[in-house]
């Protein structure tokens, strides 16, 4: 239990998310890193491996909408202790598979609770972040993912080269345990934490409306555009981040030339360059309302932009030269990241906190379905015309469209009454 008053302490908060979802990312990344070794030892087939990873995307796509759930239900101290532990015990459980079939089914254990994390992690922001700081909390989160990323295969070959491909797992998925631990120690909402004090409870207050909301189900939720805006938006902009993520050291061996050394020494460099598209999307849109914008302008002043920048994808298609095309790779996903924090703050725009994870978990199912469909698309087109020149152009194309749905359907970004959206 913490005693005494911690001054900005939803900084704080905001550094146990950074940490829970460094910690997602790579239980999630380690079985991509030990996959030569992996796939050797258990003797599978590469389409083996590509349908037992099929299994997470599925259950981590479903597990948005039900967590989001799941929180506004349980509270997001109980949500996250339920989330982390089930990934984490999937995470160690890899240790002990002996084939595709245990595989396969820790795999979608370990989606089913990593997916938590996300809605979770939006509820908590709008608990405890006023209006202007919301982004910027959301890209704290969101640039663990892309640091994940990069800390992520050192970490795993050096624990696979000192302990082997069994104790990393334990070791990885050990590590969300831990954090367990500091949560339930040192989390509460707002209105109970002991070491909060007067003046960042009123500034985390001052922007609340009472709404009359107590909460509502899928279906009625799905009754509000501004719910099909957020989904819409996200199952069209989220394939850009999982197509990089997936295939980028593919991409730059098979078509740049890089050899696998020089995608060790180059592949970070996207990565990074997201990390500060989060920051910097976050920061300006609250800087932004801090100097008198409304969030209506302050947010979409950073989507649009985000928005065009990822239409550099197309240009990495064409670019002659390698590094050419890395920095393109690089402007689109500082672009997704900038358009990501604010997308995903939108459902505490809209919405009182009652609600807010279930909106989230609905856009962290349309963000998954739409990444699952790409991602097979991708491979289809490669095997097919080997070339990924489609590819980029259509993840170059596809944020336009989704931008144009967020803004048409979303309308203005405002705090809505029960009965204003139900319109």
């Amino acid at each position: 239990m913490t005693t005494g008053v911690v001054r900005g302490l939803r900084w704080w908060i905001a550094s146990l998310l950074f940490a829970v979802t460094l910690i997602n990312l790579v239980d999630r990344l380690t079985i991509s890193v030990l996959a030569p070794v992996i796939i050797a030892q258990l003797e599978l087939t590469h389409l083996q491996f590509a349908s037992m990873s099929t299994w997470f995307l599925v259950a981590y796509a479903a597990s948005q909408g039900l967590s989001g759930k799941l929180y506004d239900r349980i509270g997001t101290r109980r949500g996250f202790f339920v989330s982390v532990l089930v990934w984490s015990l999937a995470a160690m459980a890899h240790a002990f598979a002996r084939g595709l079939p245990s595989l396969s089914c820790f795999r979608f254990l370990l989606g089913l609770g990593e997916g938590g994390n996300w809605p979770g992690a939006a509820k908590v922001i709008a608990e405890w972040f006023p209006v202007r700081e919301r982004a910027f909390g959301m890209a704290l989160v969101n640039a663990a993912s892309a640091v994940g990323s990069i800390v992520a295969p050192p970490l795993i070959v050096w624990l696979q080269l000192q302990f082997g491909w069994q104790t990393t797992f334990l070791a990885t998925g050990a590590a969300g345990l831990g954090w367990l631990v500091l949560w339930l120690i040192f989390y509460k909402v707002p209105e109970r934490h002991p070491s909060i004090t007067r003046e960042e409870y009123a500034l985390i207050r001052q922007d609340r409306i009472p709404s009359g909301w107590k909460g509502e189900g899928w279906r009625e939720l799905l009754k509000r555009r501004q719910v099909w805006a957020i989904v819409l938006s996200r199952f069209f902009t989220d394939p850009v981040w999982w197509l990089y993520i997936t295939w980028l050291p593919l991409y730059l061996y098979n078509v740049r030339g890089f050899s696998l050394k020089q995608i060790g020494l180059f592949a970070w460099v996207p990565y990074l360059a997201a990390d500060a598209g989060s920051l910097f999307g976050g920061w300006m849109s609250g800087f932004l309302i801090g100097r008198g914008w409304s969030v209506d302008r302050s947010r979409k002043a950073v989507i649009l932009p985000g928005t065009l920048l990822m239409s550099a994808g197309i240009l990495a298609a064409t670019a002659k030269g390698p590094i050419a095309a890395l920095a393109f790779i690089a402007l689109v996903l500082f672009g997704f990241q900038s358009w990501i924090g604010n997308v995903q703050t939108m459902p505490s725009d809209f919405f009182p906190e009652s609600v807010v994870g279930s909106v989230a978990g609905l856009g962290g199912l349309g963000a998954g379905v739409g990444a699952i469909l790409f991602t097979l698309a991708t491979g289809f087109v490669v095997d097919r015309l080997h070339s990924y020149t489609p590819i980029l152009v259509a993840a170059g194309l596809l944020p336009v469209l989704a931008t144009a749905i967020l803004f048409f359907l979303g309308g203005r970004i405002h705090r809505l009454s029960l009965q204003e959206s139900s319109r």
